[in-house]
C-alpha cells in the first residue's frame, strides 16, 4: 500500500538519558473497559462516530447525564474517546490509538493476521453529518512541544518514521508541503494555518498511488498541548467531500503512525508496523 499513512515505520531519535520512569497507561485502558456501561458507550461510537452527550446518554436511559458524562471522562482519561466541539456542540470520537499500542505490545507479536482489524475501528463505521470531523485520534507522547514539533516538520524527522518520507516545506501559510519518498512525490499539500509549536493545518493529496490520485485533497490538522512532562497529539483529518477512497485509507494508517512516534520518543524504538 503505497499511502504514506498507512505506512510501515523506522524509529525516531534517541531520548533524553534523564527520561521519567515510564507509567503503565495500559492500565488506564484495562480499567475503563472493565465497566460495561462504558463498553456499551464506546459500542455506540464504533456504530456512529461522532455523537453528543444527548445522544450517548439515550444508549443508557436508566441513567443520568451526570452519569454518563463521569463514564465518559474516564474514557477520555484513558485515550479511548475525545471530544471536539463543533458549532455549539460537543462531539465525541472513538479513539483506537490506545488499542493500537496494545495491540502492537502484545497481540500483534503472536496473531497480526487475526486482529490486524483492530485498527480500522474508526474506518469501518465513520458516519455522521459531512461537516463533522471524519477521523479524530490523540496520543500522549512523554516529549516536549518543541521537539514534537520538530518531528512533524523536519525532514531528517519525518524520514526516520513516514516509511523514509522527507516532508518540504517552508512552513508559513501558503507554502507548499511535499513528502518524497526516493524520487517519487507520494502527498502534495498547502499550508492552511500555522502556530509553532502548537498547530500545523495542511492539504493532504495523495499524488503516487493511483487508486488515490484522483481524490480532492483533504485537511490534516495536528494539535499539540502540552500537558506537564508529556504532550496530548491531536490529529484530524477531515473535508472530505464523502466517503472517498482517502477517506477510507487513511482511517487505518494514523493510529500506526502516532503509535509508532510515541514508542520511539518514549522508548528510542519505533514499531515494526506493516502495510
Amino acid at each position: 500500500m503505497d499511502h504514506l499513512s498507512a505506512a510501515g515505520v523506522d524509529a525516531w531519535s534517541l531520548p533524553s538519558k534523564d527520561t521519567p520512569t515510564v507509567i503503565d497507561e495500559a492500565d488506564d485502558v484495562f480499567k475503563a473497559l472493565g465497566d460495561p456501561s462504558r463498553r456499551l458507550l464506546l459500542d455506540s461510537l464504533f456504530a456512529e462516530d461522532g455523537q453528543t452527550l444527548g445522544e450517548l446518554a439515550a444508549r443508557l436511559p436508566g441513567m443520568t447525564r451526570f452519569g454518563v458524562m463521569k463514564h465518559l471522562r474516564i474514557l477520555e482519561s484513558a485515550g479511548l474517546v475525545s471530544s471536539r466541539k463543533i458549532g455549539r456542540e460537543r462531539l465525541h470520537y472513538l479513539n483506537p490509538v490506545p488499542i493500537r499500542l496494545i495491540h502492537d505490545r502484545w497481540i500483534g507479536k503472536y496473531a497480526e493476521p487475526w486482529v490486524g482489524a483492530l485498527a480500522d475501528l474508526k474506518q469501518r463505521f465513520e458516519g455522521g453529518a459531512m461537516e463533522r470531523p471524519r477521523h479524530v485520534f490523540q496520543v500522549y507522547i512523554r516529549t516536549t512541544p518543541e521537539r514534537l514539533w520538530q518531528a512533524i516538520t523536519d525532514p531528517t524527522f519525518t524520514a526516520q518514521y513516514f516509511r523514509e518520507s522527507r516532508v518540504e516545506s517552508g512552513w508559513t501559510q501558503g507554502d507548499r508541503v511535499n513528502y518524497w519518498i526516493g524520487n517519487d512525490l507520494v502527498v502534495a499539500g498547502e499550508v492552511l494555518d500555522v502556530d509553532p509549536p502548537r498547530r500545523l493545518v495542511t492539504t493532504w493529496s495523495f499524488r503516487r498511488n493511483p487508486e488515490l490520485r484522483d481524490d480532492p485533497p483533504s485537511r490534516v490538522t495536528w494539535e499539540i498541548e502540552p500537558m506537564g512532562q508529556t504532550c496530548k497529539l491531536t490529529v484530524v483529518h477531515d473535508d472530505f467531500p464523502g466517503e472517498t477512497r482517502t477517506f477510507k485509507s487513511v482511517g487505518s494508517g494514523w493510529p500506526k503512525v502516532l503509535s509508532s512516534i510515541k514508542s520511539f520518543l518514549e522508548t528510542g524504538e519505533g514499531l515494526a508496523i506493516s502495510d
